[in-house]
């Protein structure tokens, strides 16, 4: 379901996940606000859909790296394995 970034949109790729994330933020607050006017709501809403799936894309990866350590009977840890969310 996911699109791919719209060419308005291509500098999002480069953006780390903090900064996409405030800028997202920004977006929310000025459309919650209501003080943007139609055509210029619309533009910034879809950025801020690519944004939302910038960061999605981003946490879903940081995710997979992310590890957890097991720990062997005694209490000592032995390795790491995958992270299993659920």
């Amino acid at each position: 379901m996911s699109k791919l970034p719209n060419k308005n949109h291509a500098d999002i790729k480069d953006l780390s996940f903090e900064k996409a994330l405030k800028e997202l933020e920004t977006i929310v607050s000025r459309l919650e606000r209501g003080d943007v006017e139609l055509e210029e709501s619309i533009t910034i809403y879809e950025r801020g859909e690519a944004l939302r799936e910038h960061c999605d894309r981003l946490l879903k990866q940081a995710e997979a790296r992310v590890e957890k350590l097991t720990v062997g009977a005694d209490g000592a840890p032995r390795g790491t394995e995958p992270l299993d969310p659920e």
